[in-house]
């Protein structure tokens, strides 16, 4: 993965989406710290995401999952009033 300031990324951003469509990613930094990275994006369809929602979990699953909603408390700490 390239590393590219972001002042040479505002400069030729033409240029660095058309590597990125060849399938480059960059790490964009400002001042030494990273703030973003730009890659490919993906191409699913989002059949695998309707798959994932629409499908059923085992009883095994089921359980845990409502186990976890039973245990996490949401009152414990209420917000202070103003």
């Amino acid at each position: 993965m390239k590393t590219m300031t972001a002042t040479e990324a505002s400069r030729s951003f033409a240029a660095l989406l058309d590597a990125v469509e060849r399938g480059e990613s960059f790490v964009i930094v400002r001042g030494g710290v990273r703030v973003a990275t730009l890659g490919p994006a993906t191409s699913g369809n989002g059949a695998a995401l309707k798959s994932l929602l629409t499908d059923s979990p085992d009883a095994e699953f089921a359980s845990d999952v409502e186990a976890a909603r039973t245990a996490v408390v949401t009152d414990a700490y209420p917000w202070p009033a103003d």
